[in-house]
């Protein structure tokens, strides 16, 4: 039996093979119902509906002479299948049916419209004048309807009907339907420009054959898209419902895109019912045939198969044709193809409709014992199902068909037939709390009014001595719950000695666990060497070794940077405490709503959350939250493990709880200018990404790396397969598991002792002064005077040895005089120098191994301009501006990127210390545009920036940040972790520091020269004096753009 063709392409293939040996007029109606076939199973495919009408346009050109070679007798019979009514009635059909595509619908429509235009040319003269009329009418129509709809050539349907009115009508005719037109389709074209991006990528990933990239860019089309049908926005040429539904039909109408990925039929199958719903009375396909193609392309989908039941039985299709769903989806041999889930959701599917079947009014005997007996066959069959698949299965772990069965012989009256049948399943489910627990509630349920719960007690005694149980905690709180409500005293005080027996047994349990685990830990990491290092965030402390004979007392007090000798395994403890890759969890099908504090709040009997981050996932009924969520050790981890599979707290939703071991990666030697977006499109095709968290660069601003969490191990093994990559600007791309307790030593001048830290230093001295002074203690490999914004030395200075020991010597400079100046030496550390990246022309981030504290120094101010007029610093600082609310896990190069587009730049200074970036540009008109541009910009999501003077920026203070509750009434934090976005400034009124104020945007008034004065401007001591500033008006601001002038 040949297979059912899926997407447009299958079936193109075969009704071309059809056509192409169709020989007769049998066969090639044959052919057309064969196209009937394919556009009900993809109804709004552009290339089926084309290849359609195509095919009956053909068949009745050539019924119309003897040319094409038919016999006269069938050349009769297709005169009158095939007459030109029949044929334009299909080209109408398939433009209704393409036309909300707006990437392709043109393509039919512009043929349709060609035979549309080339009839009405040859009926001119053979039909009367209202005849003429009539159908140049019925044409116009038809354009004025396409132009109110949006579609990618829209100007060129424009065109079109310009030229047709041109032909057919007069001059008043003409311009009044161009007038009409146009005030129509302004709508449309709107509807498409917010669309057009979309398509766009979509029209590039097809065009570079980029499957996944196809896939990733439609489904954010479509998340967009039905955003858009959820606002209902009125008075539109076209519904947004239907421009979703068309794009839902695009989507999966081909199984190189969304066809075969059961989620997408999902959302679309939500999407229908919902709005069927809401909007009783809009047209809409039908769910169930969306189900039905649904099944077809997906036969392995559980959850599906289950839904064409469910609709089957709301839509009161007859029993027998609910009964042969179920044999289709249960005789589909690729039912366990992802295992035996979804095989019981198809039974738990049937079993439940045959359950609902027994309480429906009018219900007969003969129901209960159809039911009854498809419930035993069912249990049946899964446990055949179970046994083909894994010979060790035992059955549903949520016992879904069992209860369902209980709760028939419950309801028909079996109450011992139940009890017995919960007895059996103990066997399968004595390790699981919830059996129990459903187990003790269903006999408080059937007890006998006002008699003692015996039954029920039996159940909580047998249950809390389970050695297996998996919440055993859990279940004595029930015990004691119970007794406490229906024992006597003596039977109370009998259940506590019991609990507290069992409480021991359970401790002692647990530390077997967390015995076992330490042991499986152990072996999964192995011990930092000695020489490793761990980095703080304020730094590397180095500990400087002693001569045997050491130094003597006034030697020890100069060298300052002495640490008392590392203890290692304190190193080695702390490293273990903080070890994020490997105390992590995965947790997914949270509420939608879900907060942090209540996800704590769960798992806060477990152990003790670190930090954790959410992301929503998935659309409408499918919507849900994830969490990654780390723990204080890997016992916790343990812990919070058993909750797999359990129910969040006043939820009806399941959780699933597995170890993010091997989900988080440690990237390295990226672009500077890389941001989320970069990573997201990098790691494309390797699979979802769940987080990125970028380090803080508030002690050391040029740190690049990041860390990368995928959401499957799957997805993290196959970007370290871009390990080793080359990248934009020739770097080697370093991807590898984030490993903390396998981190190498330092390297680099800091780590190995060759930096010492100079200040004090006479500001008329030379890097080469310096060089000179510190070379009678060794090598120098650089030297690094600190400069300040005007250029002069600041008294500062970093130098480099060749050699620790070196550097170690030179240290006896300390408290040296140096011409005028008392020197202070000292080693470098991690925090003598402004933790600060100064970056001009591109970006100065260094490679990500270079460990040197040496900073880039503030470059002087620029000297002048081309032609060597200097510049004074008040002209500096109008065409500077700052940005605020920076994070602090932005790079340098990532802010010249998102300003560079404003105007050339001198430089770009990042200061993390105040969450801000100073930006010098080359002109003043380039600064006011970058702070109009920039001001209340989203930097990354919840972050908005700030735009100002430089007084502005050193008001603000470093980021704190805080992942944890506040317990009791602490002091509340300082600074918010997300600043709130300030109104937009504008220029205004003197005091408001607007564009026109000496706030750092770079715009002045211009002066008025004075011919009195003998110098323009000259003031008290030859200094210049300035006349008031007068603050501009909008209008001013506007001209001075506009005239592109730079006063």
């Amino acid at each position: 039996m040949t297979e059912t063709p899926l997407g447009e392409d299958s079936w193109l293939a075969l009704v071309d093979e059809a056509s192409r040996t169709a020989s007769n007029l049998e066969q090639r109606a044959g052919v057309v119902e064969l196209y009937k076939q394919a556009i009900t199973a993809v109804p709004s495919s552009t290339k089926l509906w084309l290849a359609y009408c195509e095919w009956v346009w053909s068949l009745h050109t050539d019924c119309q002479t003897a040319d094409a070679g038919w016999p006269e007798e069938e050349q009769i019979y297709g005169q009158e299948l095939f007459s030109i009514e029949v044929a334009r009635n299909v080209w109408q059909q398939g433009a209704q049916a393409t036309k909300y595509r707006l990437n392709d619908s043109h393509e039919l429509w512009n043929r349709w419209m060609s035979i549309e235009l080339d009839q009405l040319s040859k009926s001119k003269g053979s039909r009367s004048a209202e005849q003429q009329e009539m159908e140049c009418e019925y044409v116009r129509r038809i354009f004025m309807d396409r132009l109110q709809v949006p579609h990618s050539t829209w100007d060129d349907t424009s065109q079109m009907f310009s030229t047709f009115l041109s032909n057919n009508y007069g001059a008043s005719a003409y311009e009044t339907s161009m007038v009409e037109v146009t005030a129509l389709a302004k709508n449309a074209k709107k509807q498409y420009e917010d669309r057009e991006t979309s398509e766009i990528k979509l029209r590039r990933a097809t065009e570079s054959g980029d499957k996944n990239g196809l896939k990733v860019a439609m489904k954010a089309y479509l998340k967009w898209e039905v955003k858009q049908a959820k606002l209902r926005k009125k008075h539109l040429p076209v519904s947004p419902l239907d421009l979703c539904m068309a794009l839902y039909e695009r989507a999966l109408s081909s199984t190189t895109i969304l066809g075969k990925e059961p989620a997408i039929w999902m959302d679309y199958i939500v999407f229908l019912s919902r709005t069927k719903r809401e909007l009783a009375n809009t047209q809409l396909p039908s769910v169930l045939s969306v189900i039905q193609r649904s099944v077809t392309h997906c036969p392995w989908s559980g959850p599906l198969w289950s839904r064409y039941i469910l609709r089957a039985e709301a839509e009161k299709l007859p029993h027998s044709d609910i009964e042969l769903i179920k044999h289709a989806a249960t005789d589909n041999k690729a039912l366990d193809r992802d295992g035996m889930e979804s095989v019981v959701d198809v039974y738990v599917a049937w079993c439940g409709y045959l359950k609902r079947r027994t309480l429906v009014q009018g219900a007969t005997e003969d129901d209960m014992d159809v039911a009854e007996m498809g419930l035993r066959s069912a249990l049946e069959s899964v446990r055949d199902w179970g046994r083909k698949h894994d010979k060790n299965y035992k059955g549903d772990p949520f016992f879904r068909i069992e209860r369902i069965f209980i709760q028939l012989l419950t309801q028909k009256g079996s109450i011992h037939d139940a009890r017995e049948f919960w007895k059996r399943l103990i066997s399968a489910h004595a390790s699981s709390y919830e059996f129990w627990q459903q187990y003790y509630l269903w006999e408080i349920t059937v007890r006998i009014p006002n008699a003692p719960p015996t039954l029920a007690t039996e159940v909580l005694i047998k249950a809390i001595h389970q050695e297996s149980l998996d919440w055993p905690e859990k279940m004595s709180e029930v015990y004691v719950r119970h007794c406490i409500n229906f024992a006597e005293s003596e039977a109370l005080d009998v259940a506590m000695d019991i609990v507290h027996e069992r409480n021991k047994a359970v401790t002692k349990r647990r530390e077997k666990e967390r015995e076992a685990a330490d042991a499986y830990y152990a072996q999964q990491q192995p011990v930092p060497s000695e020489s490793a290092v761990v980095e703080t965030p304020s730094a590397v402390k180095r500990k400087r070794e002693t001569d045997d004979g050491g130094h003597d007392d006034s030697a020890s007090k100069k060298s300052k940077s002495d640490q008392p000798e590392v203890d290692h395994e304190a190193l080695r403890e702390q490293t273990l405490k903080r070890d994020r890759e490997n105390t992590s969890v995965l947790v997914t099908g949270f509420p939608p709503e879900v907060t942090q504090t209540k996800i704590r709040q769960y798992f806060k009997e477990y152990g003790h959350v670190n930090s954790l981050s959410l992301k929503v996932e998935g659309e409408g009924d499918e919507k849900s939250t994830s969490a990654l969520i780390e723990f204080r050790s890997n016992e916790d981890v343990q812990s919070a493990l058993i909750r797999d599979g359990k129910y969040f707290t006043n939820s009806d939703r399941r959780i699933r709880v597995q170890s993010a071991s091997g989900l988080t990666l440690y990237v390295t030697n990226f672009p500077p200018e890389a941001d989320d977006r970069y990573f997201h499109d990098l790691f494309r095709n390797c699979g979802p990404i769940f987080s990125i968290r970028w380090p803080s660069l508030k002690y050391n601003a040029h740190r690049r790396f990041c860390y990368i969490s995928f959401r499957t191990a799957e997805g993290a093994v196959a970007a370290t397969q871009l390990n080793g990559l080359r990248v934009k600007g020739g770097h080697k791309l370093s991807v590898v598991y984030s490993n903390p307790s396998g981190k190498k030593a330092r390297e680099g001048a800091l780590a190995e002792g060759r930096e010492i830290h100079v200040t004090s230093l006479d500001t008329n001295l030379t890097e080469d002064d310096v060089r000179e002074v510190f070379a009678k203690y060794g090598t120098v490999e650089s030297v690094r005077m600190m400069k300040a914004r005007s250029g002069e030395n600041t008294g500062a200075a970093f130098v480099i040895f060749e050699k620790g020991e070196e550097a170690e010597k030179s240290l006896d400079l300390d408290k040296t005089k140096l011409k005028s100046k008392i020197l202070n030496v000292e080693a470098a550390t991690g925090k003598n120098f402004k933790p600060i990246a100064t970056s001009k022309g591109a970006s100065a981030s260094p490679a990500p191994d270079g460990d040197s504290v040496m900073p880039t120094p503030p470059a002087a101010e620029t000297a002048g301009d081309a032609a060597g007029n200097a510049y004074t610093r008040d002209e500096i600082v109008k065409r500077t501006i700052t940005l605020m609310n920076v994070p602090d896990t932005v790079n340098d190069s990532r802010i010249r990127a998102l300003v560079e587009p404003f105007g050339s730049i001198v430089k770009v200074v990042l200061r993390p210390d105040h969450q801000g970036a100073i930006i010098e540009y080359v002109d003043i008109a380039s600064a006011g545009r970058a702070a109009l541009a920039l001001e209340n910009h989203e930097i990354v999501p919840g972050r908005n920036l700030r735009t100002g003077g430089m007084k502005d920026l050193f008001k603000e203070k470093d980021e704190i940040k805080t992942n944890r509750i506040q317990v009791g009434q602490g002091k509340k934090a300082s600074a918010l972790f997300i600043k709130p976005s300030a109104p937009v400034r504008r220029p205004g009124a003197v005091g408001r520091g607007g564009l026109g104020q000496r706030r750092g945007f770079g715009y002045s008034a211009p002066k008025t020269a004075d011919s009195s004065t003998p110098s323009a401007g000259a003031g008290v001591n030859g200094k210049a004096k300035e006349e008031p500033v007068r603050p501009k008006s909008n209008a001013d601001f506007k001209a001075m753009f506009v005239s592109g002038t730079q006063e």
